[in-house]
């Protein structure tokens, strides 16, 4: 029979590893246009802050920069510069590829992603998450910071 000290030994390894971080795996959406395919196939490529292509990672402007142009549209290298270079979009006119734009850091825009559909977007968050996947627009953080929607 089983000691109680041996009883809450077991149980705590239990809740201990059931506690542990799952493994989070790329997010499987059907893409409605090539750009956001190709974005949806950049999943789990790492964030780093400054890069912009997939063999070094990418921070959130350098990732939605090399989508653009691996696709032939050249757009600014900061977040900023490419809200300020594109046509406004109003949030109910969404649609798949089109930037959507937060801020994080109490600046006016501070981070970029590319919408895939059904509130989803593919971007590179930060060096918290550290890669590139998808999130919700309904996620409570992302719904407080969304600022608007740029059409490149």
């Amino acid at each position: 029979m089983l000691s109680l000290r041996w009883f809450l030994i077991i149980a705590v390894l239990l809740v201990t590893g059931c506690a542990s971080s799952p493994e989070i795996k790329p997010v499987i959406v059907q893409p409605h246009t090539p750009v956001v395919a190709y974005a949806l196939s950049l999943q789990g490529i790492p964030y780093r802050y400054g890069k912009e292509s997939p063999r070094e990672g990418f921070d959130c402007s350098g990732f939605v920069q090399h989508v653009y142009e691996h696709h032939g549209i050249s757009l600014p290298r900061t977040t900023r510069e490419m809200a300020a270079s594109l046509p406004p979009v109003p949030k109910s006119q969404l649609r798949s590829g089109d930037l959507v734009f937060f801020n994080t850091h109490g600046k006016t825009i501070s981070h970029v992603g590319i919408y895939v559909d059904n509130s989803k977007f593919v971007h590179a968050p930060s060096r918290h998450t550290g890669r590139v996947l998808v999130s919700s627009l309904n996620n409570r953080y992302w719904r407080k910071r969304f600022v608007g929607v740029r059409r490149p």
